[in-house]
């Protein structure tokens, strides 16, 4: 308990308890900052195995409920409605920043607006670290999300692509945010692609199940392909929201269909992708909107996969300068057949870029990096001195 007392205290907000994307990068924040000497206690609405993880990197969990602004919510009425549940949960937060008496808070996603304002009122400084970048939203939406971010100390943001979103929506903000790379472990070790690939060509889909992240085209690509007469068949790792479970029946039609009956196996959630990844010949990140970023297709070039990814937002800045990726028109299962297609044709060569791109995907999402500039932008925004690392102004990329 002493040490606990003697210790600079962080408090961490995150929307989920879950292992996705933003969820493991969440990790990789955390361990930054108990690296750096921060008594870290982490706040989530609920539990999961996102808990053990931070708990096994030295953080403190919590659990309190608190709202969420998920994406069916985006709307004028949906805002206002958050707004009053926002109004409601306030005093709980409040109590706990009394309790904790944190230096700072670090506020991960801009879909809990309700932890800005708590820091604002309890006088606590604050990061918030923006995962989301919702440019196809109205104005008056876009602005709401991101105005909040006024409240808080930095910003970090973990896209160029981001970053515009975000500073076209509240044009203030640019003075205090930075785009920091997400840092990505990678595998153990690389098990390298397959030296030939004969039938079937093995298609991997990793995300959530939605149409918004467009599994559906990964099925209809593979049904695609199938008809071409390349003998594909694709496993699909991932979970749906509460409330989709109609989107995930609609998917296991699709799949069942006579072409495709036995070709697509749905895994359910797992945090095993890299023993995915290994048996997978070519990755398939097929979202049909926007993404801030795009962890999965970065985990595909860490694992030395080939990746075939929408050309959209900050997809496109995740396979950027990669040989072995392929960028296509979101939606199109023909364009990704034909991806599909043209790789295999070209597999020698892939093959060795993919290598290639491991390696240099290894070094921009360098993870001790990336930890280095998350501490020094915490302790920035504390106003402490940083102890590792230094920050550069908004847009510069840190391991660009």
């Amino acid at each position: 308990m002493a040490d606990r007392r003697s210790r600079r205290t962080a408090v961490v907000a995150h929307p989920g308890a879950e292992l996705y994307g933003s969820d493991r990068v969440l990790v990789e924040s955390v361990t930054a900052l108990v690296e750096h000497g921060w008594r870290t206690v982490v706040v989530l609405p609920g539990t999961g195995p996102l808990g053990q993880a931070l708990e096994a990197v030295g953080a403190e969990v919590e659990v309190l409920g608190f709202p969420v602004l998920r994406k069916a919510s985006t709307s004028p009425t949906g805002l206002l409605a958050l707004a009053g549940r926002t109004l409601l949960s306030l005093p709980a937060l409040l109590r706990l920043l009394r309790r904790l008496r944190p230096a700072v808070l670090y506020v991960n996603t801009v879909t809990i607006p309700v932890w800005q304002l708590a820091g604002a009122l309890g006088r606590v400084p604050s990061v918030v670290h923006v995962h989301e970048a919702e440019a196809s939203a109205p104005a008056p939406v876009r602005v709401a999300l991101n105005a909040p971010l006024l409240l808080a100390r930095r910003v970090v943001v973990n896209s160029s692509f981001s970053l515009g979103v975000l500073t076209s929506a509240v044009p203030a903000l640019a003075r205090r945010s930075l785009v920091v790379l997400n840092g990505v472990p990678g595998p153990a070790s690389v098990v390298p692609p397959r030296e030939v690939v004969s039938a079937p060509v093995r298609l991997l889909y990793v995300g959530r199940l939605s149409s918004r992240k467009g599994v559906d085209v990964a099925v209809q690509a593979t049904a695609e392909l199938r008809r071409r007469g390349v003998d594909a068949e694709l496993d699909v790792v991932g979970s749906a929201f509460a409330g989709y479970e109609w989107f995930v029946e609609q998917l296991d039609r699709a799949a069942s269909t006579p072409e495709l009956a036995g070709k697509v196996r749905r895994h359910g959630f797992s945090d095993a992708v890299w023993d995915h990844l290994a048996a997978a010949d070519v990755l398939l990140v097929p979202s049909r909107l926007d993404e801030p970023f795009g962890n999965t297709a970065v985990e595909g070039r860490l694992a030395a996969r080939p990746v075939v990814a929408s050309a959209t937002s900050g997809l496109v800045e995740a396979v950027g300068g990669s040989p072995s990726c392929r960028s296509v028109t979101p939606g199109s299962a023909d364009a990704i057949a034909a991806a599909v297609e043209e790789l295999v044709a070209t597999w020698p060569s892939v093959r060795e870029q993919a290598l290639r791109d491991a390696v240099a995907a290894a070094e921009r999402h360098d993870p001790a990096g990336y930890r280095r500039r998350v501490a020094a932008e915490v302790a920035r925004a504390a106003g402490a001195p940083a102890t590792a690392g230094t920050a550069g102004p908004a847009g510069s990329g840190g391991a660009q």
